[in-house]
């Protein structure tokens, strides 16, 4: 079996371990790849960057990065992950989404059960666009029908109409307890019995 010798003869690691650890890596993406290569870094290679690229084949500068993060607690983004994709439409008009929420609030009610934490609304998206523009908000900051509908779901409100919790079925026996019942037994034992 071959055995790597590692940081100058402090930690060997068997070629098994070592393909272990490089499926590790591979499986792992971004800031979590990073930290964890910086971790092995430490570990078996007393935190050379160039020894890990040695050994594991992985990239310095990545490693590098990872002992830095890991150093100052700060994990870096990317130029991709700062810059692109699209923003919320509650990040891009924080003051529409506030009054939207309100409206939201207003018209919410808490599934009748009890069984979940979902808010039930009889507000539909059109109908919050109708009262966002009634309030004074222009057309040009509010979204469309249906993206109406995606920032209400994502926030908790489901868009269906409240159930009303169902009154319990009236028992066919009275029992003692209740006024009616009283009545119904005296009754019961003025009639005689056709036993």
């Amino acid at each position: 079996m071959r055995v790597a010798m590692v940081a100058e003869r402090t930690a060997s690691l068997e070629a098994d371990h070592l393909e272990d650890i490089q499926l590790a890596s591979s499986k792992m993406t971004g800031a979590d790849r990073r930290a964890f290569q910086a971790e092995m870094t430490l570990k078996y290679c007393s935190g050379s960057a160039r020894r890990a690229e040695d050994v594991f084949g992985w990239s310095r500068q990545a490693v590098r990065l990872g002992l830095h993060e890991k150093r100052t607690g700060i994990v870096c983004l990317g130029h991709h992950a700062f810059c692109c994709g699209a923003k919320l439409w509650e990040k891009k008009h924080p003051e529409v989404a506030q009054a939207l929420w309100e409206l939201a609030e207003s018209h919410a009610q808490q599934d009748p059960t009890f069984r979940t934490t979902w808010s039930f609304t009889r507000l539909t998206a059109e109908e919050a666009i109708k009262q966002l523009r009634a309030q004074g908000f222009a057309d040009d900051v509010l979204p469309s029908r249906s993206g109406m509908s995606e920032v209400l779901n994502r926030n908790g409100y489901r868009l269906r109409p409240v159930l009303k919790a169902k009154p319990q079925k009236k028992s066919l026996k009275p029992t003692p307890s209740s006024p009616i019942s009283a009545n119904v037994t005296e009754i019961a034992k003025a009639k005689p019995s056709c036993a």
